[in-house]
């Protein structure tokens, strides 16, 4: 889950990866937005037919469009989002990134503009039927993400197996090197949903709100994507958005 994601402040050391970034992202034009995302992440953000697209990616597209300014896209790991950002990569990250007290000591969020949370990604015939169910199980998460220190903290008889890519995490579970995956609610709706074989379990284990991360040295920035997010909101672009990734009964 990229809805999911939980970077501890270790994560900063990684900030020094990106020295020859120093400069500031938005030098390369007052009217383009620098943004990073992992495009790993369906139906946040994703790649189809070489495109970028997913909730996210239309979501800061709409954004971009009301503050008058165009996208230049990033891709990069999730786990160095937080750390490009800081050291002035891009102006922006926004990537299924929960707004939590622990990274909102280092970057600054936007206003939320979705709600999502952890699940449990389950293959239909698991015996797994509870959460209760993961403990003593080996369960799959995404470096970088909350999930890791989620189930760390409050599961800790799960055997926790780390990757790199969403895609690995779903493929352990698929192959039965794990029995769980513990990701963001609409990642795990979606696979569950086109490559069937999978179900969630319908307790989720937390709620969070997405946000955008920004500098805590950009309040103009912060400033302006809230106003364009109360815009599109205003003008129904937000709405019709949320329905076509997520539907009528989305909220």
């Amino acid at each position: 889950m990229k809805l999911h994601r939980l970077l501890s402040l270790t994560c900063l050391t990684l900030a020094v990866t990106f020295a020859g970034f120093s400069g500031s992202a938005s030098a390369q034009g007052a009217n383009v937005l620098q943004v990073a995302t992992d495009a790993t992440f369906p139906p946040m953000e994703f790649t189809e037919n070489g495109a970028r697209t997913g909730f996210d990616i239309d979501m800061m597209n709409a954004l971009a469009k009301a503050m008058g300014k165009t996208v230049q896209w990033t891709d990069i790991d999730f786990k160095g989002l937080i750390p490009g950002l800081i050291a002035h990569r891009f102006d922006v990250a926004i990537s299924a990134i929960y707004i939590t007290d622990e990274r909102a000591k280092v970057v600054d969020f936007t206003d939320p503009y979705y709600a999502g949370g952890l699940v449990a990604l389950v293959k239909t015939d698991s015996p797994i039927k509870a959460l209760a169910d993961l403990n003593g199980k080996k369960v799959s998460v995404q470096v970088g993400t909350k999930s890791v220190n989620f189930l760390r903290d409050n599961y800790p008889q799960v055997q926790r197996v780390e990757v790199e890519k969403n895609q690995e995490m779903f493929d352990l579970v698929g192959i039965g090197r794990a029995d769980a995956a513990v990701t963001g609610k609409p990642a795990a709706y979606q696979l569950a949903k086109t490559r069937g074989g999978f179900r969630v379990i319908s307790q989720q284990l937390t709620t969070e709100q997405y946000g955008i991360a920004v500098r805590k040295d950009e309040p103009e920035l912060k400033a302006a994507l809230n106003t364009a997010l109360a815009r599109i909101k205003a003008d129904g672009t937000y709405a019709a958005i949320v329905h076509k990734w997520f539907g009528a009964d989305a909220q």
